[in-house]
């Protein structure tokens, strides 16, 4: 979760770590700090508590110079956000300091074993512990410091991506990951290490991913040398990004947040752009060709994800069950991973995450492997560990998400789900070519639907006027619409901080209509469908008690909107495809709420882009 990032070359090394950092602000924001050898000897460290613009604040009142240095931002998990615990960390003879994602999670016995040996903390982090070990065993068993490394690494358990410089080797740079996100960029007679793609973009688009358990020496004279935590040579396989640099500014919107729900529309045309084509009637996820018939065979498909991608699997159960008629469970990865699952050769198991870096996901992944399963995955980063760990799978083509509240990446998980359930079905047979054609017309009609509804910002901006200070709200939608009012309440409460849930529409009276009052904001998808007349009887009762209704309706509808404190308008669609329709409007609503309270709304805090820790 947290964001590292290294420089090695001729160039000034202090800048290029300080733009890094500031586009890996989104990866953790508690505390930032950078580490710069000057003359081939002097260490500085800087760190403060806070963002990257006040370790900036604080860096100026010294030297910055050196062309080698690493720096961190972090979100904090050892330790609580100070000055101290701050990354990077000294060694105890502060020769050797390291930069650190992820938990070391045997470190409190490392330490007794420390301290024994005369070492001293000063922190209260895992990390500092694992420099201290490194130091200990370069001193004693007068090592390299990759060696050092190496050999500290087979004695840690946990998840980790680190990356050290050393007073004793100045032009050298080492990092090394395990279940934590590290890429290295290839420049001229240069080098950068980070956590993504992003702070190197600007530099270079030729990069190596490190695998896990893999080390990589970078040394400003023999370059790029990979070992794994065995010692043994590894080739780096060198990649070109397709990522470019323009994606990662704000180009002229007040908040990331604000561009990406605008960018939805190219991002859902880019998801099915050379995969559908409803002028000839087919759809090909070429990424899972090779697994078609395994995945329309499959006895069962299981998605696996956490939180917004959570939400994107429930829609997808929800479609591929209504179209394709394969049975679908949705598991939160972070419990199935720990609770004995049933996983039989013959299952299909479909990983979503916007990263492809998320822990729980991962761990899960992993384990159904060694049971058998097909493994598929739907991620937005090219490279990523879960297209790795996969057998086949599907990428988002969403483009960079720097908001931590995602938008535009669960949108186009949605299509890539929805295209799946669709083309399972036409190889199963379940579905006749009259609905299969119209969907097909209607996915290729959605970014042109969601362009229209965007011209209601302002409009959906006023109805936000009215409830910026509600201290709850709850949000109600039924069958493939309920996934959606779980996203809606989710991204209210993360980046406003009001308490909202999601419900079924009809689940209301067996215990959330007691909280509704006067007060009581209640958001409601009651679009034309085979539930609207059920919908509209759950509107009903909120109204009797004196709840405020804010409804999600289709266009031209007249009966919710005479019922409805406000409404807003979405076009008519196929019913399977509202979900992405209809979160839209919720999106709004939640930005313009966050901005009128005053919320960073792309940093909301305790929160963190990229959950690679457990």
């Amino acid at each position: 979760m947290c964001g590292i990032v290294g420089y090695i070359g001729d160039k000034k090394a202090y800048p290029i770590l300080i733009k890094g950092l500031s586009r890996l602000e989104y990866r953790g924001y508690d505390s930032a700090g950078v580490a710069l050898i000057q003359d081939g000897k002097i260490l500085n460290v800087y760190k403060r508590q806070g963002k990257v613009q006040d370790l900036v604040d604080f860096a100026n009142d010294f030297s910055t110079e050196g062309t080698v240095g690493i720096g961190h931002t972090r979100w904090a998990t050892h330790g609580e956000p100070n000055d101290v615990n701050a990354h990077p960390h000294f060694s105890g003879d502060e020769n050797i300091v390291l930069v650190h994602n992820g938990i070391i999670e045997n470190y409190e016995i490392i330490k007794k074993e420390l301290t024994k040996r005369g070492h001293e903390f000063k922190t209260e982090t895992d990390t500092e512990v694992l420099v201290h070990l490194i130091e200990e065993i370069k001193e004693n068993s007068q090592v390299s410091i990759e060696e050092a490394v190496r050999m500290a690494l087979k004695e840690v358990h946990g998840a980790y991506a680190i990356v050290l410089i050393s007073k004793d080797s100045p032009d050298k740079i080492i990092a090394a990951r395990k279940s934590s996100p590290l890429v290295i960029g290839l420049g001229e007679d240069e080098y950068y290490v980070a956590s993504d793609a992003t702070p190197i973009v600007e530099y270079t688009k030729n990069v190596v991913y490190l695998e896990d358990e893999q080390i990589a020496i970078v040394d400003r004279k023999n370059g790029l040398r990979i070992i794994s935590i065995g010692n043994t040579e590894v080739s780096p396989y060198v990649q070109e990004l397709e990522m470019q640099l323009e994606e990662l500014e704000k180009g002229g919107y007040d908040h990331f947040m604000l561009k990406e729900i605008y960018e939805q529309p190219r991002a859902i045309h880019d998801s099915f752009r050379g995969r559908l084509n409803a002028a000839e009637s087919w759809i090909a996820l070429g990424g899972i060709r090779d697994y078609e018939n395994q995945i329309a065979n499959a006895d069962r498909i299981v998605i696996i994800a956490c939180g917004t991608s959570w939400h994107a699997g429930l829609v997808g159960e929800y479609l591929i069950e209504d179209l394709a008629r394969i049975p679908v469970e949705v598991e939160y990865a972070s419990e199935f991973r720990y609770r004995n699952p049933i996983i039989r050769p013959n299952d299909v198991v479909i990983a979503i995450s916007q990263s492809g870096e998320t822990a729980d996901t991962l761990a899960a992944l992993k384990m159904a492997k060694e049971e058998g399963a097909t493994l598929l995955g739907i991620v937005n980063v090219v490279g990523s560990s879960i297209s790795r760990v996969t057998d086949a799978g599907s990428y988002t083509h969403a483009g960079p998400e720097i908001g931590v509240a995602s938008t535009k990446a669960f949108t186009t998980q949605v299509t890539i789900l929805a295209m799946m359930a669709m083309l399972l079905a036409k190889k199963r047979g379940t579905i006749n070519q009259t609905r299969f054609q119209n969907l097909l017309n209607e996915m290729e009609a959605i970014p042109e639907k969601i362009e229209y509804l965007l011209t209601s910002n302002d409009y959906i901006k006023g109805i936000a006027d009215n409830y910026k200070d509600a201290a709850n709200a709850l949000f109600l939608g039924r069958g493939s619409c309920f996934p959606i009012a779980l996203e809606g309440a989710l991204k209210l409460k993360e980046i406003s901080y009001i308490h909202a849930e999601g419900y079924p529409a009809a689940e209301m009276k067996h215990g959330p209509i007691a909280l509704i009052d006067e007060n009581m904001p209640v958001f409601v998808i009651a679009t034309q469908g085979p539930n609207y007349e059920k919908v509209v009887s759950n509107i009903q009762e909120v109204k009797a008690r004196k709840g405020k209704i804010i409804a999600i309706v289709t266009k031209g509808d007249t009966i919710v909107k005479d019922i409805a404190d406000h409404y807003i308008e979405i076009p008519e669609t196929d019913e399977l495809l509202v979900p992405i329709l209809a979160t839209v409007p919720f999106q709004l609503i939640s930005y313009h709420i966050a901005v009128m309270r005053g919320c960073n709304v792309d940093q909301p805090r305790n929160l963190a882009k990229s959950v690679t820790v457990e």
